[in-house]
């Protein structure tokens, strides 16, 4: 085969971003951003900031922030106030998917935000790949209309879910409810929540006489100071006696924060009919868990953008998170549940998370339960549609795993395309090597026309071209632009990250969700009859591995002879208890399938277990495996999930000595850790 450097594309001729979605950006916006520094290795937080105020896109790449307002805290003290005015760029896709310069950032370090644009216009974000945690929202204003009473766009019953950062001990979050009534009163607020030292004990808090000024979409809520107004709980040592608040155009959404700290809260109004979380949801959050900080004094703290698809009570979610307590960025795909029909408006995620939904389902909020703290927004994602030869910008998935299109690509990964007028009819490759024409379909991946399974109208199975891998710009990641020909009519282009691997389980069910497609090492499948033992290693198949080595053609039959090993380290847990793998590459005899041969922990219960397979840069936690006992079959129900808890950065961590320096922000001094 050509090897990939032959096969990448050329210096001069490197994959872009898609901007034709730089529109869904046009006119003024509130904002808010957080960011947090990890100062030492128990998490606790060394720097924050926060920023707010109105930014401005031109719908074309370009936005200013004209009256910014900043605060920021470190060892040396805190200072804030009013900046200078603020320009930067941004690029988006069809799909309201990209990235902008961070307006927290200085201009001697700039750094990128990535994100999401919503259905309603609410853009997610957050600075993943930047060695910073932190959350970015922005809704357009809104205007009050003519003969409007000024606080009358305000009222009904909002449920609220508010994080601040700190030490490992005093990081918390808070829940409450507002109940504007349209005059400026809020009467009695009472906030319950959790901080880091406090484990799963509750905090409750009351201010009675709460006042609120709303105007054009933003409000000063005022907490009398007669009252217990510690708007959080007292081991912050900060008062909130105002917090700012931001409404979004549909009056359903609502974020904001303190003038003078750097917490984050977010609110849907509740009420109407009864929810129903179905279909793409983009989502955005802050995750620490310190559950280990009795134990051992540590606490981790991830932030996140991704997306979910929901339906029928269960959920596949990709998140791209940053780490900073154990110091990397990764893509984390998992599995989830929640219940059918949503009563009373929300529900309970095993413990660890507290989700509301409001506006029929269009927006639902979450809020961490101690020791597992936290909050999160999801919005609905817009719905897409094109004529001609149409790939949707959404429809690019992992083929076993069906996490949703924020996971990005892979070399060597069987992924499926949806859209509509993909193909005049149906075919499926009879016979290996795959051919890249069938049906007179091509798919074009970075240029390399990529081994086709099947085709039909609106979907197409297809393997990632190994040759569309390259090494991006320093501070760069790469890019997979994605086309379709059918009768040399070509489909728009889509964008994907392109990442080394991309890890998912093919399961049984065909769909990414129960049991995976696992085998004993006599070739008969793992089931709830015939289950996996303690000590037995099983061979889980996947896809999204990358490279091999040898090197193997994409779409080629796989060697038994030399095995094709994967380049990059594949590790793997059971229920989160690591898991030796014994062989990862490629499946002998198949094409554009992986092997990875797992033995089963001494300690795996019987039942239902989740099989994680780990890269360096992506992680699939979703698919189960049922195991037995030495005497006794197993009964594992396929729908039974573990608490969606991420223990596995431990392998990965990185001693704060060995991490480069945290991103400069608008005020000094620089971190010179």
């Amino acid at each position: 085969m050509l090897g990939a450097a032959a096969a990448m594309p050329a210096l001069g001729n490197l994959p872009t971003w898609d901007n034709s979605g730089n529109s869904l950006l046009n006119g003024t916006y509130y904002f808010r951003e957080v960011l947090y520094g990890v100062g030492d290795n128990a998490g606790d937080v060394s720097e924050a900031l926060s920023i707010y105020g109105t930014i401005t896109f031109n719908g074309a790449g370009g936005y200013t922030v004209p009256t910014p307002t900043e605060y920021f805290c470190s060892s040396s003290g805190c200072q804030g106030g009013a900046l200078a005015a603020i320009a930067g760029t941004y690029t988006v896709g069809a799909n309201g998917y990209g990235f902008f310069t961070d307006p927290g950032s200085s201009s001697g370090s700039s750094f990128t935000e990535y994100g999401l644009v919503s259905s309603n216009g609410t853009l997610i974000a957050s600075p993943t790949e930047n060695g910073l945690n932190g959350l970015f929202i922005a809704v357009p204003v809104t205007t009050v209309s003519a003969g409007e009473a000024v606080n009358s766009s305000f009222q009904g019953n909002y449920q609220m879910a508010g994080y601040f950062a700190g030490s490992a001990s005093t990081a918390g979050d808070a829940s409450f409810q507002l109940n504007p009534d349209g005059n400026g009163n809020l009467g009695t607020v009472t906030l319950s929540g959790y901080f880091g030292g406090g484990g799963s004990s509750t905090y409750s808090q009351t201010s009675a006489g709460a006042k609120y000024n709303f105007s054009n979409g933003a409000a000063v809520i005022t907490l009398p100071s007669n009252t217990n107004a510690n708007f959080y709980p007292s081991p912050t040592g900060v008062s909130y006696a105002q917090v700012y608040l931001y409404i979004s155009p549909d009056r359903n959404f609502v974020f904001g924060g303190s003038p003078n700290g750097f917490d984050m809260f977010v609110g849907v109004k509740t009420g109407g009919a009864t929810p129903n979380l179905s279909g793409l949801y983009y989502a955005a959050g802050v995750f620490e868990d310190a559950s280990q900080l009795a134990s051992n004094g540590l606490s981790d703290l991830q932030t996140y953008y991704g997306s979910f698809n929901a339906g029928n009570g269960n959920i596949v979610e990709h998140q791209r998170l940053y780490d900073g307590t154990y110091g990397f960025a990764e893509g984390s795909t998992f599995a989830d549940s929640y219940p059918t029909p949503i009563s009373n408006g929300g529900y309970n995620d095993n413990g660890v998370t507290q989700y509301t939904l409001g506006n029929g389902g269009a927006v639902r909020i979450g809020f961490g339960l101690g020791p597992y703290l936290g909050i999160e927004v999801a919005v609905q994602a817009p719905t897409l549609s094109g004529s001609g030869v149409y790939l949707n910008p959404t429809g690019v998935v992992n083929a076993a795993s069906f996490t949703p299109f924020t996971a990005g690509v892979s070399p060597g990964e069987f992924i499926v395309l949806y859209g509509s007028g993909l193909a005049s009819g149906s075919a499926t490759a009879t016979s290996l090597p795959f051919p890249t024409t069938l049906g007179n379909v091509q798919v074009k991946i970075n240029g390399i026309n990529a081994p086709i399974y099947y085709v039909t109208p609106t979907q197409l199975a297809v393997i990632v071209p190994y040759g569309a891998a390259y090494t991006p710009a320093s501070g760069s990641l790469a890019i997979a632009q994605i086309q379709v020909l059918n009768n040399n009519v070509s489909s728009n282009t889509t964008t994907q990250f392109l990442n080394l691997t991309t890890p998912g389980v093919f399961t049984l069910s065909a769909n990414g969700l129960g049991y995976g497609a696992i085998e004993h090492a006599n070739g008969q499948v793992v089931t709830p009859s015939n289950p996996a033992q303690p000590g037995e290693t099983v061979a889980v198949y996947a896809s999204g591995l990358g490279a091999t080595l040898p090197a193997v053609t994409e779409g080629t039959q796989s060697p038994s002879s030399p095995l094709a090993n994967t380049v990059q380290t594949i590790s793997a847990t059971v229920n989160s208890t690591a898991a030796n793998v014994t062989y990862a590459g490629l499946a002998p005899y198949l094409a554009g399938v992986y092997q990875v041969n797992v033995t089963i922990p001494s300690t795996a219960t019987s039942g239902a277990n989740v099989v994680e397979i780990l890269g360096p840069d992506s992680d699939n936690y979703q698919a189960l495996i049922p195991v037995g006992s030495p005497t006794t079959t197993s009964s594992a129900d396929p729908g039974t999930e573990q608490p969606r808890v991420r223990k596995h950065g431990a392998a990965k961590k990185t001693p704060m000595s060995e991490r480069p320096p945290l991103p400069c922000f608008n005020v000094g001094p620089c971190s010179t850790q």
